[in-house]
């Protein structure tokens, strides 16, 4: 069986919420993908992050993942793979000794990352923390999500290559927003 076709239905079970929702876009939607109840369930973040190492191009030296959200999967695919990992914070930490950083972990300039997210709704996060490794001097070779709400196709986010385990069809909604 294919690894990511059958995370559609466990992710819909274990986190598809309906209702009324105000994204992180600001936008309302009658559907949620809690990502804490899919990446706290330990068997099936095992099998996502199995599915997130599989995008994992040959060549890449470092994972990254954007906090919160994405730590246990960076985490789990980080385990998964072999390779090291940071966390990119939204904000740079103002306080201890990482005051005025917004990379934590050991990175080092000119490698070649993968930076994993959860639940894209417009990538602004994302892109702004692919940003913030560019910055530091890495090369970004793709962004990888677990699930991508966008209603539009796209092999591309804000100028990263992109790429998700799962749309909203997959999971068997048709208008998410």
């Amino acid at each position: 069986m294919n690894l990511v076709s059958d995370l559609a239905p466990r992710i819909r079970d274990a986190a598809l919420l309906e209702g009324d929702f105000v994204l992180s876009s600001g936008e309302r939607s009658r559907f949620y993908v809690d990502k804490y109840l899919f990446s706290t369930e330990p068997g099936l973040l095992r099998d996502v992050a199995a599915a997130l190492a599989e995008q994992v191009p040959d060549g890449v030296e470092r994972l990254a993942g954007v906090e919160l959200g994405a730590v246990p999967l960076v985490v789990a695919t980080a385990l998964v793979t072999g390779l090291p990992y940071v966390i990119v914070r939204k904000s740079a930490k103002e306080h201890g000794s990482s005051a005025g950083r917004s990379i934590e972990g050991h990175l080092n300039g000119g490698e070649t990352v993968v930076l994993v997210e959860d639940v894209v709704t417009t990538g602004t996060q994302a892109v702004r923390a692919a940003g913030h490794l560019r910055e530091a001097g890495v090369e970004v070779a793709s962004i990888v999500a677990v699930l991508d709400r966008r209603e539009e196709d796209g092999e591309e986010l804000g100028g990263f290559p992109f790429r998700a385990l799962l749309r909203m069809g997959d999971l068997r909604v048709v208008k998410s927003i």
